[in-house]
């Protein structure tokens, strides 16, 4: 029974999630009670716990520390297998001294940020200082080694002539574990799970079927992506050709991975179970 309140389902605004929904448009999701609010990811995830959403593509992160209230969307993610291009740590002086130095790191995701404190520790051995500022490449570096940047900032600061070396944290992690990371997942509020249900089962085959589609014939997300971001369309082929966009077996023993690296370093108090939606 659907209910006269629309459900609202949060997408995040950044190119890496745009095969999820490029399908899953506004005009799709209405008829089956359904419409799209576009935020950058912190900005979801807390919309999310609050109850200001029903459904989300979220922070992997933000979804192990509610665990408890959410379920999993099956089959939908954004991961990568080694590099991510978009989450990427930009360092002023070499890394044996970045990481026991100061690092400032996005406000924009919760993922990222804790995979970066789980590798800078259990990898690299080191103890930095973290300063949480707006992802600004220049502002962050003023007074820090290290900057960390996610998204399509991430992207396009890569992209710059600032003589910064450059680590994908993607890379780095797969490195380090042998598994890819899974950086975002489409979650959904329990309470909203039973109480429309047939509207959330309708949503999810729309970004099923737009994941499918844009994976198939990637020219539109491509033209989009350098009309709106610049870059060349080699660049924007490659880029969704890297990320992973399932959730199967093998990206769920990844992120279990990253959960319990998390709980160890008091992250997370304690390690999540992995529970999905049925429709």
């Amino acid at each position: 029974m659907r209910s006269e309140q629309p459900l609202s389902v949060g997408r995040i605004d950044y190119a890496n999630a745009w095969p999820l929904f490029h399908y899953a448009t506004e005009d799709v999701l209405a008829p089956h009670g359904a419409h799209i609010v576009s935020r950058i990811p912190a900005q979801l995830n807390r919309a999310l716990m609050n109850g200001e959403l029903a459904m989300s593509a979220v922070s992997s992160f933000a979804y192990a520390y509610h665990a408890e209230q959410y379920l999993l969307l099956p089959d939908l993610s954004v991961s990568s297998e080694g590099t991510v291009h978009s989450i990427l740590l930009f360092l002023k002086k070499p890394l044996d001294e970045v990481r026991n130095g100061r690092i400032a790191m996005t406000n924009t995701s919760a993922t990222s940020v804790n995979l970066l404190k789980i590798l800078m520790s259990c990898y690299l051995e080191g103890n930095p200082s973290y300063e949480t500022m707006e992802p600004d490449l220049d502002r962050m570096l003023e007074h820090a080694d290290a900057a960390l940047l996610i998204g399509d900032t991430a992207i396009q600061a890569s992209w710059r002539d600032h003589g910064l070396e450059v680590i994908d944290l993607g890379e780095m992690w797969h490195r380090f574990t042998g598994y890819g990371m899974t950086y975002a997942v489409v979650a959904v509020r329990k309470d909203a799970a039973s109480a429309q249900q047939d509207v959330i089962a309708a949503v999810h085959r729309a970004m099923i079927d737009s994941k499918n589609k844009s994976l198939a014939d990637l020219s539109p997300l491509v033209s989009q992506a350098c009309e709106q971001l610049g870059g060349t369309p080699d660049y924007w082929h490659h880029y969704f050709r890297t990320l992973k966009y399932d959730f199967g077996q093998r990206r769920q023993e990844g992120l279990r991975l990253y959960f319990r690296y998390a709980a160890q370093l008091g992250l997370l108090e304690s390690e999540p179970d992995i529970a999905f939606f049925n429709s």
